[in-house]
């Protein structure tokens, strides 16, 4: 049988036996398999342009993070908060544990993660308006 195969610098054909053919039809078929599932998950950035018109979406979570910290006035929110929250909070966000935190302030580690997760959640509600 008669392989023939496309090159960039001419076309090849070569004469296999049928079992060999069988097997390079059955490779030449999954990867084009393979080729069909890449090409579904992935798009050319050509392809967000049509007609000089961009349709590429271009927010990205850090530009909505940016834009909620430029909406909203971090010192108001951090207000809202007791003082042993913020010092806490940011303590953690240092990356101190919350059993290294509850040895500096002499209380348990569970008062301290307590304390953090109502501070948390007293910056996500404000932050999300």
């Amino acid at each position: 049988m008669k392989i023939k195969y496309e090159f960039a610098d001419g076309d090849v054909e070569l004469e296999v036996s049928d079992e060999w053919a069988s097997v390079l039809a059955e490779l030449d078929r999954l990867e084009r398999n393979n080729d069909k599932k890449e090409k579904r998950r992935h798009y050319s950035l050509e392809s967000c342009t049509y007609e000089g018109e961009d349709f590429a979406d271009e927010t990205t979570p850090e530009s909505i993070f940016e834009q909620k910290c430029a909406d909203t006035n971090i010192s108001h929110i951090l207000a809202k908060m007791s003082d042993v929250q913020q010092r806490r909070l940011i303590m953690f966000i240092e990356g101190k544990s919350y059993r290294e935190i509850g040895r500096i302030e002499g209380v348990s580690h569970i008062a301290v993660r307590k304390s953090i997760e109502a501070a948390k959640k007293i910056f996500f509600n404000n932050f999300e308006k």
